[in-house]
């Protein structure tokens, strides 16, 4: 009201616009919030998030929190299929659409693959992009476990949103052409962000 001489009728009727298009959104108590950008992506389709929005004009870049290697854990060593306490790269990264941030992704890579990781840009590239271009593995196909939970302190403040909020989890187990684990990744993104689609058949 102060900066641009308003009425608070104007200004209460203009925040009612905004959120009748999702672009800001309220809270009782604390007063409007502008609203993440919702991204869709579709599950049919083995695409890393800045190949899924690309065409949507929506901005995606990381921030690398680990880059290192560390001995595989019982479920990433199933996972990639090497021994417990076998070398692996992990990665970490806060994903942001357009500045805003969205999930938090943890991926393990078989030792051979992941010391090269560390020559690329890993912010504003996305890593099937990559593994395909730069290292010459052609990626086939993912298994998918989708799952819901809640966010712990740590990953709240990473992605801005109160501890406890709702946050969806996807475990992604990505192969090459020949069959052998390329990435486990861990995702743990907003609700509020992010919608899936994926069409299936009836038989």
């Amino acid at each position: 009201m102060e900066e641009y001489h308003a009425s608070r009728v104007t200004v209460r009727h203009a925040l009612q616009q905004l959120q009748e298009e999702k672009l800001v959104h309220s809270q009782k108590g604390k007063g409007h919030f502008v609203s993440c950008p919702t991204a869709v992506q579709n599950l049919g389709q083995l695409l890393g998030l800045g190949e899924s929005l690309s065409q949507t004009g929506m901005v995606v870049t990381s921030k690398v929190l680990a880059l290192e290697e560390a001995p595989a854990s019982p479920e990433v060593a199933e996972a990639l299929n090497i021994e417990m306490n076998d070398r692996v790269t992990c990665l970490q990264r806060l994903r942001f659409i357009n500045a805003q941030p969205a999930s938090f992704n943890t991926s393990y890579f078989p030792v051979d693959i992941g010391r090269y990781l560390s020559e690329y840009d890993l912010e504003r590239q996305d890593l099937f992009v990559l593994i395909e271009d730069r290292l010459g593995i052609e990626l086939s196909t993912a298994d998918l476990v989708m799952k819901i939970g809640k966010s712990d302190k740590s990953l709240a403040v990473r992605l801005g949103i109160e501890k406890g909020e709702t946050v969806f989890e996807i475990e992604r187990l990505t192969f090459d052409t020949k069959g052998s684990p390329v990435d486990f990744g861990i995702l743990k993104g907003r609700s509020d962000t992010f919608q899936f689609h994926v069409r299936v058949p009836r038989w």
